[in-house]
């Protein structure tokens, strides 16, 4: 009687295919909770996370979530601003950033070189197996694509694109806190602001962002932007030490079921499974809590997680489905121009509702304070928005990029 072949040898117990944020949280958790686990990271570039600075709120996350991450973060301030036509506001809620560069150090020391391969590109993924662009295949009990790229026929999305440059300057730039959005800007394409995170005292990261229909980013145009916010601003910059680009997802609409069915069962994280806040486009929060939620799993065979974080993004979209609806009034219901006015109405609003609505957590009677009164928004279009109506200009729906910011 003939023998079977033997099976090929596992890998490892997980292999995470990309190495951006939410597989490097993972992979890092998992090392923290569960270290008898063979997890192995797959990255095509040279390094962990690519070039992003990530932020998150304080409220955003639990106590125990701030200590675990608290390795990464390299700047905290107590508080932030925001500044429109008709409102400058200091908000006393905390916020923290970390860079990839600052992610990749401390995560490849915590993983180890075993865990961890960089200049490798997957180019098929199955719920067990990985091959890679040089033939070689690998075996694991569960295999998860973490690359960012979701199915864009199954999401209709507006897009945040921006620019990012940190800039060392000639004297102080007078910033004791993050100025999270400047829309005293001109608008240009949509809403457009400015975003400013004081790294040191004569050092300044300065995005130019806009929410806008299509993801096209006119880089020369941003960099341009900037240069003259600068000088608006009595800044001169001595030399331009970073620079990164992104554009993120707002989501409007979409069919999570038909989006996982198109993952054909393998277990997917971050954008790939649609994690992350629908209005923000901020993905640290969402990327921690999938870590936790994984991470406690008695099961990490591919079936069993494929399920369980089905399960997880399918209850996160259905609890932000108010934040969509929000989105759509604002994309659908605002001229491109006036969009300024609705962020403008929600920064007026309690400090407490603000955060809630930052954490993914508003109330019942935070949704209420933020739908009554007369809307910044024409009464119709904000109807037909809020019905889900598709608008006469219909927002772009294309494949999202790969850009991870924020």
């Amino acid at each position: 009687m003939s023998q079977r072949p033997p099976r090929p040898a596992l890998t490892a117990d997980l292999l995470l295919v990309g190495g951006g944020l939410a597989s490097g949280l993972l992979a890092w958790r998992l090392r923290q909770l569960r270290p008898e686990l063979r997890v192995q990271v797959l990255e095509a570039g040279a390094t962990l996370g690519g070039n992003h600075t990530w932020s998150f709120h304080d409220a955003d996350l639990t106590r125990e979530q701030h200590r675990w991450i608290a390795p990464l973060v390299g700047w905290r301030w107590p508080g932030h601003e925001v500044r429109f036509p008709g409102l400058n506001r200091r908000l006393s809620g905390g916020y923290a950033s970390i860079t990839s560069e600052r992610f990749h150090q401390v995560l490849s020391g915590a993983l180890g070189e075993h865990a961890l391969r960089l200049g490798v590109e997957a180019c098929e993924v199955t719920p067990t197996q990985v091959v890679l662009r040089d033939g070689t295949t690998l075996q694991a009990g569960a295999v998860l694509d973490a690359r960012g790229t979701p199915p864009a026929a199954h999401m209709r999305l507006g897009f945040q694109k921006f620019l990012g440059q940190v800039l060392a300057l000639s004297q102080p730039h007078g910033l004791s806190l993050p100025l999270l959005m400047d829309a005293t800007v001109a608008q240009r394409g949509g809403y457009r602001f400015v975003y400013c995170l004081p790294l040191d005292p004569r050092t300044v990261l300065v995005e130019d962002t806009c929410y806008a229909d299509g993801e096209a980013l006119d880089a020369a145009a941003l960099r341009s932007e900037i240069a003259d916010y600068a000088a608006a601003r009595g800044w001169r910059v001595l030399r331009l030490l970073r620079e990164e680009q992104g554009v993120l997802p707002i989501a409007l609409d979409g069919d999570p079921q038909a989006l996982w069915r198109a993952a054909a069962g393998v277990p997917r994280a971050g954008l790939a499974a649609a994690l992350f806040h629908p209005t923000t486009g901020y993905s640290l929060p969402e990327a921690v809590r999938l870590a936790d939620h994984v991470a406690a799993l008695p099961d990490l065979a591919a079936p069993a997680l494929f399920g369980a974080i089905r399960a997880h993004a399918l209850r996160r979209w259905h609890d932000q489905r108010f934040l969509r609806l929000l989105n759509r009034m604002l994309f659908q219901a605002a001229r491109p121009a006036e969009r300024w006015r609705v962020l403008q109405r929600f920064y007026g609003l309690p400090e407490p509702l603000i955060a809630r609505f930052y954490a993914g957590r508003s109330t019942r009677g935070d949704k209420l304070r933020l739908l009554v009164g007369k809307p910044p928004v024409p009464l119709r279009a904000a109807l037909h928005a809020a019905l889900g109506r598709e608008p006469a200009r219909r927002p772009v729906v294309g494949e999202l990029p790969a850009g991870e910011g924020r």
